[in-house]
């Protein structure tokens, strides 16, 4: 019996970023999930530029009951990235530094961070924890500039953690409906994500 190829409906396949989504969420439930995600928390905070927050959103969503743990390993990571960075700047960064400018961050960047902790440096790195702005900026800036390793630390435990428990909450509280938007309206979310990242560079101009 032939089969009649025009009249066949079209079986499209996922979407690239889709397929990832999709394999990213599956990590909820494999014992390495969370370990990837403290991996890349960890290194996002000074050198990776893809935010942990995805794959936290990802983790989340797949398994809602362990939100508050994935936020907890999220945030254990980032601080612990953010030390890092801090050391790469406090004692490596004549011999790095031509690898982080202009590929990591921008000079005009890392000279309006340095501006910033002219004033109150804990205010300026709680700031970058919570919100887009580029996190790694601002824990290399601060060796660099030689802020208090503890005002890092401090900022760092208090804005991350505000930051990645929200969005665990988030998925505890609405894990089902949330799920559901994501899946419909995937392709808007991650344009949302990358526009996050972006504004956070440009704002850095604009604070004061």
């Amino acid at each position: 019996m032939s089969v009649d190829v025009a009249s066949a409906p079209l079986v499209r396949r996922p979407h690239g970023l889709r397929r990832l989504y999709t394999w990213t969420v599956g990590w909820a439930e494999r014992p390495g999930g969370g370990w990837a995600l403290f991996g890349i928390a960890l290194i996002e905070s000074s050198v990776f530029p893809v935010p942990p927050d995805v794959l936290l959103l990802a983790l989340c969503v797949g398994a809602p009951r362990r939100s508050f743990r994935f936020a907890a390993i999220c945030a254990a990571g980032s601080v612990l990235g953010g030390m890092l960075g801090y050391a790469i700047g406090y004692g490596a960064w004549h011999a790095v530094r031509d690898l982080f400018i202009p590929y990591i961050f921008s000079q005009a960047a890392f000279d309006k961070v340095a501006t910033l902790y002219q004033g109150n440096a804990f205010l300026a790195i709680l700031t970058a924890a919570f919100t887009p702005i580029p996190y790694k900026v601002f824990t290399i800036a601060a060796g660099v500039c030689e802020v208090s390793f503890w005002a890092l630390v401090g900022a760092s435990v208090v804005g991350r953690s505000a930051r990645f428990f929200m969005v665990a909450g988030m998925i505890f509280l609405f894990g089902a409906r949330i799920r559901a938007l994501i899946e419909k309206y995937f392709d808007w979310f991650a344009w949302a994500l990358l526009a996050l990242g972006i504004a956070g560079f440009v704002a850095i101009k604009y604070l004061k």
